[in-house]
């Protein structure tokens, strides 16, 4: 497969403007009727395979990635087998995949094991042709083997990594001799981040913040346990990380899962200087904003949307506006929008025209191989709509709870559709339509699964 291809069309139009332009210097009557739908360009799609490792679905045995083009992605004729001829991606588990805007570059960061922490890039060369460009750089230092990372929505030019450490805190009123005596005070939680140079692999800057939520979150056990996802707002000088809130019983300092689930947390830091972290809450949503592997939030017409999930009320769709605050007054239940119950949004990602596929579990979800089913929704942020994409097969082994990534490209969203242990399919949604194309077969193992396109 050959990476490079010409654009006819606009070779054509080239050379037919020099012969115009050489013929005569008389103006050239408009096209009346102008193709109201541009030609886009095909770009390449790197399918991301996940080995099995001990169990079925558990991505523990490492990733393997296979590019073709956007026009094969779309030919059902065409099939491809990433677990038997794909390109190892260095990582000990699962890897930590990003990818250029124009496809042409993979990003990663190995995930756990001798090799944890690195970044590393390579060039798309089609099939499981990737080859290496520029050096590697371990932010293992800053932010641990095992790295929470994404890449900014900033041309390309810088990755963002994040960590939490946490602290139980006692006064000393206990003795020596029996240190439970000691009363519990608060958890303090200390965020690190790290942002990195993606075109010269260099360290931009590390710093490292207490994270504090109020007296009375704090004096009733809660904390911030973990986080990720920065996502940079319109404006450029801001980062918004998604937060994780856990509970401890005072009493005990043991941990505490029967609580209230507090309304959904964001940190918010100023940006490049990573300093001046404040805690925002959003009072229509609850539980957690970190995502698991997959981007959780994303900037659309100058404000930054954000799935949370845990919420009680099933996963919402939230907003913080250009003030750098949540809008309460946008309300997005999938829930609703859908009809069901339990809605649990596993991953997601909008195209330019603020319409999104996202991927969810749900209380009809059955429990397969690796845990429970998943599907795929067409959402509006604009309208709040959303409904369950119908034109994809879904069953009981399809899981998503790993799923890392989409390709957008025009108003198009590509996307993998495979059962755990089963070949399954890519398929494109066209998000001004909802049409749906089944496109290239995708040859699975026993016990492994995709976990998305780059």
């Amino acid at each position: 497969m050959k990476g490079n291809f010409i654009d006819f069309k606009k070779l054509t139009a080239i050379i037919l403007a020099g012969g115009l332009v050489s013929a005569c210097t008389e103006d050239i009557t408009p096209n009346p009727t102008p193709d109201p739908d541009p030609v886009v360009e095909s770009r390449w799609i790197t399918v991301a395979a996940a080995k099995m490792g001990d169990n079925p679905g558990d991505g523990n045995g490492g990733t393997l990635i296979y590019s073709l083009t956007s026009d094969e992605a779309k030919d059902p004729t065409v099939s491809i087998a990433p677990f038997d001829n794909g390109f190892i991606v260095p990582s000990n588990r699962t890897a930590r995949l990003q990818s250029s805007e124009d496809g042409t570059t993979i990003f990663n960061i190995s995930y756990a094991g001798d090799t944890g922490g690195n970044y590393t890039k390579y060039t798309v060369g089609g099939g499981q042709s990737f080859s290496q460009t520029g050096t590697s750089v371990s932010i293992a230092p800053y932010v641990g083997s095992a790295p929470r990372w994404i890449k900014l929505f900033d041309g390309d030019n810088t990755g963002a990594a994040v960590y939490v450490s946490t602290e139980h805190q006692f006064d000393d009123n206990g003795t020596p001799e029996d240190a439970t005596d000691d009363t519990y005070l608060r958890t303090e939680a200390t965020m690190g981040i790290v942002t990195l140079d993606l075109v010269n692999s260099v360290i931009v800057d590390f710093q490292e913040s207490v994270v504090p939520l109020s007296e009375e979150e704090e004096a009733n056990g809660y904390y911030i346990s973990r986080i990720d996802m920065p996502t940079l707002n319109a404006a450029g000088d801001k980062l918004y990380i998604g937060a994780r809130v856990s509970k401890v019983d005072p009493a005990t300092a043991e941990t505490d899962r029967e609580g209230e689930i507090l309304g959904s947390k964001t940190i918010v830091l100023d940006y490049p200087s990573l300093l001046n972290p404040t805690v925002i809450t959003s009072t229509v949503g609850h539980g957690n904003t970190n995502g698991y592997r997959s981007i959780n939030s994303f900037e659309y017409n100058g404000s930054v949307y954000q799935a949370n999930q845990g919420d009680p009320n099933g996963s919402h769709i939230l907003k913080i506006g250009a003030d750098n605050q949540y809008d309460d007054s946008y309300v997005f239940s999938l829930d609703n929008a859908l009809g069901t119950d339990e809605a649990y949004i596993l991953a997601w990602r909008p195209a330019s025209n603020g319409k999104a596929v996202v991927a969810y579990r749900d209380a009809t979800s059955e429990t397969g191989a690796a845990g429970a089913q998943g599907f795929f929704a067409l959402v509006d942020l604009e309208t709040r709509t959303a409904q369950k994409i119908e034109g994809i097969p879904y069953e009981a082994d399809f899981y998503l709870f790993q799923y890392q990534g989409f390709v957008v490209h025009g108003t198009e969203i590509f996307l993998t559709e495979a059962p755990v242990g089963k070949n399954g399919n890519i398929y494109v949604v066209d998000t001004e339509t909802g049409d749906v194309t089944k496109g290239a077969e995708l040859v699975n193992v026993a016990g492994s699964h995709f976990i998305g396109v780059f």
